[in-house]
């Protein structure tokens, strides 16, 4: 398993943290903002949600 640092360094996450942190947002719209496919955004947050965040 990753450690948070592990987790959090990569800038996808961190930057999909950053658009949960100001506010509840579904994969869809994550998918829009960030410009990337379904699929990269449902594994970032697997891990995310793995990891406790």
């Amino acid at each position: 398993m990753e450690s948070v640092f592990e987790i959090i360094a990569e800038p996808n996450r961190r930057a999909i943290l950053s658009l949960l942190a100001s506010s509840q947002q579904s994969v869809g719209e994550i998918e829009r903002q960030l410009r990337m496919p379904q699929s990269t955004v449902s594994k970032h947050l697997r891990v995310l949600r793995e990891a406790g965040f």
